[in-house]
């Protein structure tokens, strides 16, 4: 039994968020980014049960309107007069390991060419067609996948184009995806793809932590009798999506709306135009909603909360956010023609005054302020429960990759956040164990490091590697389905038996057994793995910005080239992982900005403990070759035998960046390269190698 959606805590932006996508599906679908544990699934799973029926043409695969059948659906074409059902909305699930043929839908390239059967099969998009398509941690997802699916849902076409075979169909869905962001951001191209984005943390409310408990342990006694005690809320909620459907048409955009909109979108410094479309259409389904017949700068306001905090131009490292402030002082300036009755429009419609839960404002029988469930016991979306893990549920605050929040643009234009800023090397701070903080610089480009030979991990964009996607350089025999044929290669299997298998005709006989998939070779990521010095000769002459800068640039690196990263420092009489492998390059940066420096120098045990490292995400994590980064300047004052040490990661393709500065140098940081086989970076100067690492290619 599903958790009912005006049952969940709390989480006012996100229930409005889906409900205007639910009211117009030209909003564009919704991000919701999030820490663990915070009814993110929930939630998405609840709304689709309140969607509206569909009516479908019977034994149709892809949904088709009876009343407007898709011309180039492959079932087609349909004849007037065919049967018709009625089913609920589609609630379609993308799994993080979808395969692009799942996702699209497949050709079944041994009927095609043994039996001559055109043969297509359905794929997810297909499925999703007038209902919801939901992507549980899209951050996680292939970027090839994502691009698939985000194509998709702007057009509200599959297009399918391999082996000679053109398919094409309707796929017009509620697209919703969530993640937690400390596994790794989106790409801003793909964010901006997403119509809105909202930012769920959980309550710190004690009354309302408990609520959520409270309700979460009724449904899971007793479902059924739990989601009857909210039927007329529910019921509400799914009339007043109905009605503001039916309005959505009729509502009229001002041309003095549709300024502000632009003034406002302008103002945030946001590229592109779908912004300013994006705004627009959750503009109109807000006044449909709240059912006014035109649109007024409050529906301007939720509108752009909820369209612009992705969009801001930013820097990699910075988290989505957006000056209230500002926006207030825009819409403000840009409101004065708006006239009274627009300004306080009749609540006293069918959709007026409404709250996201669909109830009027009216309370349930648990007091519906509306509210946070969870999906299992574990949690309330399926987690372990540990809430907010490390302390970063405010990712506001102390997740941002930054000196702890954002900093608020003046009113004539928003700042842009920087990642860095070249005054911070000034900056010191009290840190643990007596030692300091630096600051960091502004990060620069950094020389193209690469595993050598070829691997076969995931896709990225650093090393070379036997991928899905990319150049073809040979063919083999498939060692499971066929996913990619080549054709040559094929042809060339088959064509020594033609007279064997009695062919009299002009067509090629092919048989299973000549069948060849191509071998293609593109690039992958790597895990990255930083091991810092951060002992006191470190510290010395404030070489400690130099290094953060450095590595902080190499960290924008392998945010751009897709690779996993973690981050190990040692000072004092150990070493410790500052942050175990993970895809949040952010989460990276900003330990590194924590990182304190001071005392001795345990090189030995900086060694092992990656070593360590390495070892245990070797098997969690096989195919992903690991490219070693140590920054240091070679000293050793404590920390047992380095040789023992650099021996255990022998075979581990390593970087080592030499801090070591001044007219005297004693070249330590070249005797441990030697140890560890490893390619020599001076720190100083790195920019100077690009273009021989390039040539190297």
């Amino acid at each position: 039994m599903t958790y009912p959606f005006s049952a969940v805590v709390g989480l006012d932006d996100l229930k409005l968020a889906l409900v205007l996508n639910a009211v117009s599906p030209r909003v564009g679908g919704v991000l919701v980014r999030g820490e663990k544990g915070t009814a993110k699934s929930t939630i998405v799973r609840a709304l689709a049960a309140q969607l509206p029926a569909v009516d479908v043409l019977a034994g149709c695969r892809f949904a088709c309107d009876p009343l407007l059948p898709d011309p180039q659906c492959p079932d087609g074409p349909h004849e007037p007069g065919e049967q018709v059902v009625t089913r609920s909305a589609s609630l379609v699930e993308l799994p993080v390991g979808a395969s692009e043929d799942r996702l699209v839908g497949s050709l079944d390239l041994e009927r095609a060419l043994t039996e001559g059967v055109k043969a297509f099969e359905p794929g997810l998009l297909a499925a999703a067609h007038r209902g919801v398509l939901y992507v549980d941690e899209v951050n996680l997802l292939h970027d090839h996948l994502v691009d698939l699916l985000l194509d998709a849902a702007a057009l509200g076409t599959c297009y399918v184009e391999r082996e000679a075979v053109s398919v094409r169909h309707a796929a017009r869905f509620l697209l919703v995806g969530t993640m937690n962001p400390e596994e790794g951001e989106l790409r801003p191209q793909l964010l901006d793809r997403f119509g809105l984005t909202v930012e769920v943390r959980a309550s710190r409310d004690p009354a309302e932590r408990a609520e959520v408990v409270r309700r979460r342990m009724a449904h899971d006694a007793d479902p059924d009798g739990f989601a009857a005690g909210w039927t007329a809320q529910e019921a509400a909620l799914a009339e007043g999506i109905a009605a503001a459907r039916e309005r959505l048409a009729s509502v009229e955009l001002p041309d003095a709306r549709l300024r502000q909109i632009a003034e406002v979108c302008a103002a945030f410094e946001v590229d592109g135009l779908r912004a300013d479309l994006v705004t627009a259409h959750a503009a109109v389904a807000h006044a449909a909603w709240r059912g006014s017949p035109v649109v007024t700068t409050e529906d301007v306001r939720v509108a752009a909360r909820l369209s612009l905090p992705h969009r801001r131009r930013r820097d990699p490292f910075d988290a989505p956010g957006l000056d209230e402030q500002l926006l207030e002082d825009l819409l403000d300036r840009t409101s004065g023609d708006e006239s009274p009755d627009d300004e306080n429009p009749d609540d006293d419609g069918p959709g007026g005054s409404r709250d996201p839960d669909g109830a009027d404002g009216a309370d349930g029988p648990d007091d519906p302020r509306g509210a946070e469930g969870s999906e299992g016991p574990e949690g309330s979306d399926g987690s372990d429960g540990s809430g907010g893990g490390d302390g970063s549920g405010d990712r506001r605050g102390a997740d941002a990759v930054g000196s702890g929040g954002e900093e608020a643009p003046s009113r004539d234009r928003p700042s842009r956040d920087r990642t860095s800023r070249p005054e911070a090397s000034q900056e010191a701070a009290s840190g643990e164990g007596g030692g300091e903080v630096a600051g960091v610089a502004a990060p620069y480009r950094v020389p193209w490091l690469k595993v050598p030979g070829l691997g076969d991990g995931a896709s990225g964009r650093r090393s070379r590697a036997r991928t899905p996607h990319g150049r073809t350089t040979g063919a083999r025999v498939p060692e499971g389905p066929l996913r990619s044929l080549h054709l040559t290669a094929t042809i060339a299997a088959a064509a020594p038996y033609q007279r064997e298998r009695g062919r009299t005709g002009p067509g090629l006989l092919v048989r299973g057994e000549d069948l060849r998939e191509a071998v293609k070779e593109g690039r992958e990521g790597n895990l990255v793995l930083f091991v810092v010095d951060a002992s006191g000769s470190m510290a010395a002459r404030r070489r400690m910005t130099t290094v953060k800068t450095a590595v902080m640039s190499l960290l924008l690196d392998a945010y751009q080239r897709r690779d996993k990263v973690g981050l190990v420092t040692f000072r004092g009489a150990a070493a410790e992982v500052a942050l175990p492998p993970t895809s949040s390059v952010e989460a990276g940066a900003a330990r590194l900005r924590a990182l304190p420096t001071g005392g001795r120098t345990p090189l030995a045990a900086g060694l092992a403990r990656a070593a360590e490292v390495l070892r245990v995400e070797r098997l969690r994590d096989p195919d992903r070759r690991p490219l070693l980064v140590v920054v240091t300047d070679g000293r050793a004052t404590s920390g047992g035998d380095v040789g023992r040490a650099a021996a255990l990661l022998t075979g581990t393709a390593a970087v080592v960046v030499d801090c070591e500065s001044g007219p005297v140098r004693l070249g330590l940081a070249g005797r441990l390269a030697a140890r560890l086989r490893a390619h020599l970076v001076p720190l100083d100067g790195m920019d100077d190698l690009i273009r021989d690492y390039r040539k190297a290619g």
